[in-house]
């Protein structure tokens, strides 16, 4: 059987996607694509549907995620379940993770522990193990790409987004592509690489999931770029004082520079630390989440928007007059009917099922790493914090974009006393929303840049 007639068995055809599923609320949009919960009309089933607008070209991208997708089928991995295809779009129907991403649910936790980020790196690794041995390297991981399966608190965690994902037959690959802090440093040095990369990003996780701040951080890309090729970390005091030695050894091991002396994902599920004979179970929650809510600019907005929700009412009210002048533009939804219907996950906007919808479509330059500006979808990000979270450390605006990597450890002294609480609420009224303007810019007003995907 051909490669062509096999895919014309797998793929469904149909003239109007709205004949088989109900879609009932839009999760999340996007350039070329936009996601949506659907309730299949046969059977009740709720999934995540990701609607592709078809190109005049072939869309390599979307073909590769296609043939990943179809390839692979974990407990830990977010799955594909069906394939559409009409006129004018693809259907991919994946399974529906309502969850939430991994920060906030740490934050919302009130009690976390070494033993805590040992369960959620074991399961990783189990994932990523398997997708390894399928020949699969995923090239992309980060706390964003780690979500929870269901919103219990003994959910499952679940890998998603394999857009950068790649097959590999020899082992080798060369095309420069993740997120800045995450890459290994063989990938910035543009040398051909292996499925080494992905444990690189396992350990820059755990090392974020142990204190709150990456590794490494710098006021530029050149300087930060130039630490992780160095592999030039360190385990600061006292943000590191309570932490175990075997953490440290298995982060150490994972970060290798060298990526043949590197942990596998085989020898890193044996580790102590990861089957829980050496994680400690002391709580560090107070110290990982003010870390969270500095460096990572998601968690810090919705901690600013809690805080200053009242007086940015006051505020709106101002501008009320201004805003009705303007025109809103028109939603552009792929002649899709929502159905009015109670939704199980109406309480968390955005699932991340399948990771940033931006970056399809988008071809980098040959022999140059390009950083496309980090983009923040403003509808999707508002998740209300527990009131734990703000009473003990004065809440700040992020600077910059979706992930934070120049900042330092934060002062965990921050306790503000009652007499500047009312001026430190106007200063954040004011920072909240020239947020808005300044989002996705570091301080000197340059354009923070959050992925890199060129071909070499």
């Amino acid at each position: 059987m051909g490669r062509q007639e096999a895919d014309n068995l797998w793929k469904k055809d149909t003239q109007d996607i709205q004949e088989i599923f109900d879609f009932m609320e839009e999760l999340g949009s996007g350039a070329f694509s936009e996601v949506f919960m659907v309730r299949e009309k046969k059977t009740g089933r709720t999934f995540a549907m990701k609607c592709v607008k078809k190109k005049q070209t072939r869309d390599l991208t979307l073909e590769n995620e296609i043939a990943v997708l179809r390839r692979i089928q974990h407990e830990n991995v977010v799955g594909m379940e069906d394939f559409y295809e009409s006129q004018t779009h693809f259907y991919l129907v994946m399974q529906l993770v309502s969850g939430g991403e991994l920060f906030d649910r740490i934050l919302d936790r009130g009690v976390y522990s070494e033993m805590d980020a040992s369960r959620v790196i074991q399961q990783v690794l189990h994932a990523v193990s398997y997708l390894h041995q399928n020949g699969i390297v995923h090239r992309d991981l980060k706390p964003e790409n780690i979500l929870y399966y269901s919103p219990e608190e003994n959910s499952k965690i679940m890998i998603s987004d394999f857009g950068l994902s790649k097959m590999v037959d020899k082992g080798v690959m060369s095309t420069a592509c993740g997120t800045p802090g995450y890459v290994a440093p063989e990938v910035l040095a543009q040398k051909p690489y292996s499925k080494a990369v992905d444990c690189w990003s396992i350990g820059v996780i755990t090392y974020i999931l142990l204190c709150g701040y990456p590794p490494f951080y710098e006021e530029s890309e050149t300087r930060l770029f130039s630490k992780i090729m160095k592999a030039q970390y360190e385990f600061d005091s006292p943000f590191w004082d309570d932490i175990s030695e075997s953490a440290k050894d298995f982060i150490r091991n994972m970060m290798q520079k060298n990526p043949l002396m590197r942990y596998t994902t085989e020898q890193a599920l044996r580790h102590p630390w990861i089957i829980g004979k050496t994680a400690r179970s002391q709580d560090i929650y107070y110290s990982v989440s003010v870390q969270i809510q500095k460096n990572f600019a998601k968690s810090k907005w919705k901690q600013a928007f809690n805080a200053a929700v009242a007086i940015n009412h006051m505020k709106k009210l101002q501008l009320a007059h201004a805003a009705a002048e303007q025109v809103p533009k028109a939603v552009q939804i792929p002649d899709i009917h929502l159905v009015k219907a109670s939704s199980p996950v109406s309480q968390r906007k955005r699932l991340d099922v399948h990771g940033d919808l931006e970056t399809e479509g988008k071809i980098a330059s040959p022999n140059h790493m390009r950083l496309p500006a980090s983009h923040v979808d403003l509808k999707c990000h508002f998740y209300p914090l527990k009131t734990s979270h703000s009473t003990q450390h004065a809440p700040t605006i992020a600077e910059t974009g979706k992930n934070i990597y120049h900042s330092e450890p934060a002062n965990l002294n921050g306790y503000v006393p009652a007499s500047g609480r009312q001026a430190n609420a106007c200063e954040l009224t004011r920072r909240y929303l020239s947020f808005f303007s300044s989002c996705g810019k570091n301080r000197n007003g340059k354009i923070l840049q959050t992925s890199v995907c060129s071909v070499m």
